[in-house]
């Protein structure tokens, strides 16, 4: 820990670009281990080195920016530069098959439209019946739409310019100008209310992937299920936050 304070001393006081080399390479760690959870649900044809790549300007200008004199954890700060990094890369590729954007939208519609009707959440077998679907189709639904998931609650709070917006998890343009102009106590507010709302297994999951940094399948481990159902645990835990925060932009 000395040897990195005084690292950041030589970067920051000194101007020192070999004591930036190193930090970069002392967080090299955390760069690979970021990409690697934005990974899990991705398609196979997105490769991991890919993921590293795009990563690597955030990490950069995560060292550039970071005032060690802040009340924070650079590993903190910096994961929120290395994921914001990565995500715009994946858009810009626009990874992601019309079809499973279509299937998406239709699930979230799904949702929105049945929560109205019940004044809750729907349950999976209504709304697998809704979508005309068996439980079986509808779990192979949640793990098709799993990529478009990817993104975390830890970016999505409206927590000032060096956070990403919740309009980046809803990943919707016309709610995204309605969350635009809302304050930020809003925002927060309207996202716990989901998270709360949501069934104890779906909450838990949310908690210990967004929140603990468990993978999915750490989270197995712990509910006693396989690592593929919790990523549709996850999926289903996701597209109901949307589905819930865009109603509520809406109102």
């Amino acid at each position: 820990m000395a040897q990195i304070a005084e690292l950041w001393k030589e970067w920051k006081v000194e101007g020192s670009r070999q004591a930036k080399d190193k930090l970069l390479a002392e967080y090299a760690g955390l760069l690979r281990q970021t990409a690697q959870r934005v990974a899990v649900g991705l398609p196979s044809h997105v490769e991991i080195g890919d993921l590293v790549g795009a990563g690597v300007m955030g990490l950069i200008r995560a060292v550039e920016t970071f005032d060690p004199e802040r009340e924070i954890k650079f590993e903190t700060y910096a994961v929120h530069k290395i994921r914001g990094a990565i995500l715009d890369d994946l858009r810009a590729m626009d990874w992601v098959p019309r079809s499973v954007r279509q299937k998406g939208r239709n699930l979230q519609k799904a949702y929105a439209e049945l929560s109205a009707q019940l004044g809750r959440m729907p349950y999976d077998d209504e709304t697998a019946e809704h979508l005309g679907l068996t439980l079986v189709e509808f779990e192979e639904l949640l793990t098709e739409v799993a990529p478009l998931t990817v993104l975390s609650l830890d970016e999505q709070d409206g927590l000032g310019d060096e956070a990403p917006k919740l309009s980046e998890v809803i990943a919707d343009p016309q709610a995204a100008n309605a969350l635009e102009e809302m304050q930020e106590g809003e925002v927060r507010a309207i996202l716990r209310e989901a998270i709360t709302g949501l069934p104890a297994k779906e909450r838990a999951v949310v908690a210990m992937y967004h929140f603990e940094e468990l993978n999915f399948k750490e989270i197995g481990k712990v509910l006693g299920v396989t690592e593929s159902r919790v990523c549709q645990i996850h999926s289903k835990a996701m597209i109901k936050l949307r589905s819930r925060v865009r109603m509520q932009v809406r109102k």
